[in-house]
């Protein structure tokens, strides 16, 4: 396993480092974020669909969620990338994004049928987590995105030293990455659509490629980067090969990449034809073959 594009990382696992969110905490910086968090809420602009709800006031927008932080599962996980594992991961119920064979679902697009954790709650499991020997915390939905003031004020009251994970479909306005800058450790990031006519037809997501292109360069600049490619029936020519081409060329043969196998139908998948079935080896191989080819050099 190469690690060296996740380097500082490891120096948080071996107690050489602090995390970031430690760090800004000790500078005033998380606090800072924290107010200009909240204020973005009154008028949610939070992912890029910028739905201007005041959701202190407890409206909802695209994604449904409204303040009470809604939760659907929190446990240690096993089976994310080997340098993650074991990930104390909390499954927040919101997201920008509607895949219609989303793996999570309906849980991770209905916020009600999620349980409301406070932020004191969400503090304590973190050292929790801690204690129980996990190597980082996973902020994961749904989509992370809608709760980052929350989580912010989560991290403010966490007393335990651990790498924090931004888990995300990368589909974020460009407020919320100015305030991650400086917090996350690793940005766990989905690369799920090159072709916008595949986004808006299966995950009912306007101008995907380009944000997503836009928080990759600036999750580079920012912090360490993981990013997972999924890779689907038919999805191959328009999405998967030319989306390994753009990480190979814009953020360089190093980036750690997994792509990923673990496609099948769920959900609604079966209401389109041509990702109705589970991947086949000959795809996969294919895909990954040509990930090597081209010169990525750090594949999961």
């Amino acid at each position: 396993m190469q690690t060296k594009a996740l380097a500082r990382y490891f120096e948080i696992l071996k107690g050489k480092k602090k995390p970031r969110f430690q760090i800004a905490k000790r500078r005033g910086l998380l606090d800072k974020k924290i107010k200009s968090a909240f204020e973005i809420l009154k008028s949610c602009e939070l992912c890029e669909r910028k739905c201007y709800v005041d959701r202190t006031k407890g409206k909802k927008g695209f994604c449904k969620a409204g303040f009470d932080w809604r939760i659907f599962g929190a446990h240690p996980h096993y089976g994310e990338e080997p340098e993650l594992t074991v990930s104390g991961t909390i499954f927040q119920a919101a997201c920008s994004m509607r895949c219609c064979y989303c793996q999570n679902a309906p849980e991770s697009i209905t916020p009600e049928l999620g349980e409301i954790w406070s932020i004191e709650k969400v503090a304590r499991w973190i050292e929790e987590m801690k204690r129980f020997g996990c190597r980082n915390i996973n902020w994961v939905g749904g989509s992370p995105t809608p709760w980052l003031w929350h989580i912010l004020s989560a991290m403010k009251l966490c007393k335990a030293d651990i790498a924090q994970v931004w888990n995300s479909n990368s589909y974020y306005s460009e407020k919320t990455s100015e305030l991650l800058k400086d917090v996350v450790d690793i940005y766990l990031l989905d690369f799920r659509y090159f072709n916008e006519k595949c986004a808006i037809r299966l995950s009912s997501v306007p101008r995907y490629p380009q944000v997503a292109k836009r928080n990759f360069l600036a999750a580079r600049k920012d912090s360490e980067m993981l990013i997972r490619v999924l890779v689907m029936p038919n999805h191959i020519e328009c999405d998967a090969k030319p989306i390994l081409k753009w990480i190979k060329d814009n953020l360089g043969a190093w980036t750690r990449v997994n792509v990923m196998e673990q496609y099948y139908p769920t959900w609604q998948a079966n209401k389109f034809p041509e990702i109705n079935r589970k991947l086949t080896a000959e795809e996969y191989s294919d895909v990954f073959k040509y990930a090597k080819n081209i010169g990525l050099k750090n594949l999961v």
